[in-house]
């Protein structure tokens, strides 16, 4: 269904590992820029933490990396499970299988400093914790939020790039310069029954009147697919 829409938009696209399939990497070539997730605490969260399971999975994730010729992926950030020390050996198997680098993927357990050395030594840096930290009734996760300038003026202040993982606070997006952010927003209508549409700066959403539902699904999720590569596109211009 998307298909004639990526070939003409070229749209920027994040996807997971774990959902990664043959249509993933057939599209590959058609996106405007192509980021990878690991998908790897989605895998813990299936079955539970298994090391050999897990490695197994790391070397599927490089041997796609390196199938498919990705230059921008993520490490497997799976510090909540595994502890940081682990995620560092992570990080060193999947750069050694890869020969590229990473983007590591900061969270709060890692301090500030942890943050500095990520861009001194990383062209490409994210954050993440995002939709935990809106959720979290920890002080320190709100705080974190409203500091991301500083992140990114961090990073930005040593010529690297940042991403936002799981963030598009619309209201936020002006004043947070990222370089990249990604979300799963833009499905949010097809799932609640609205229609999004982009005004010229920002998305808006219209409700199907009381009492209806949205009459092709497939349509209106395509609808609010092709709104949301508006806005993306407005969003590498002007945020």
């Amino acid at each position: 269904m998307y298909d004639p829409v990526i070939r003409e938009h070229k749209p920027f696209i994040l996807e997971s590992f774990y959902y990664a399939d043959a249509d993933t990497e057939r599209l590959i070539p058609y996106y405007g820029d192509f980021l990878l997730d690991s998908g790897a605490f989605t895998f813990c969260g299936t079955g539970g933490f298994q090391e050999s399971k897990f490695e197994e999975y790391l070397e599927r994730y490089a041997d796609f990396i390196n199938r498919n010729r990705v230059d921008k992926f993520f490490e497997l950030d799976v510090d909540s499970i595994t502890g940081y020390e682990k995620v560092l050996s992570y990080r060193t198997k999947l750069e050694k299988l890869t020969g590229k680098q990473c983007i590591p993927v900061w969270h709060i357990s890692r301090g500030k400093n942890e943050f500095l050395r990520h861009c001194d030594e990383y062209p490409y840096v994210a954050l993440g914790g995002y939709v935990a930290a809106i959720k979290a009734s920890d002080p320190r996760q709100k705080a974190y939020t409203r500091n991301y300038p500083w992140f990114i003026s961090e990073a930005h202040k040593r010529g690297k790039k940042i991403h936002g993982l799981g963030f598009t606070a619309l209201d936020l997006l002006p004043k947070c310069h990222f370089d990249s952010v990604d979300s799963t927003a833009w499905t949010t209508g097809n799932r609640f029954g609205y229609l999004y549409y982009f005004d010229g700066e920002t998305m808006k959403k219209k409700n199907v009147p009381k009492g209806h539902r949205l009459g092709d699904s497939k349509k209106a999720a395509l609808h609010n697919y092709i709104e949301w590569i508006k806005f993306q596109k407005y969003a590498e211009r002007k945020l």
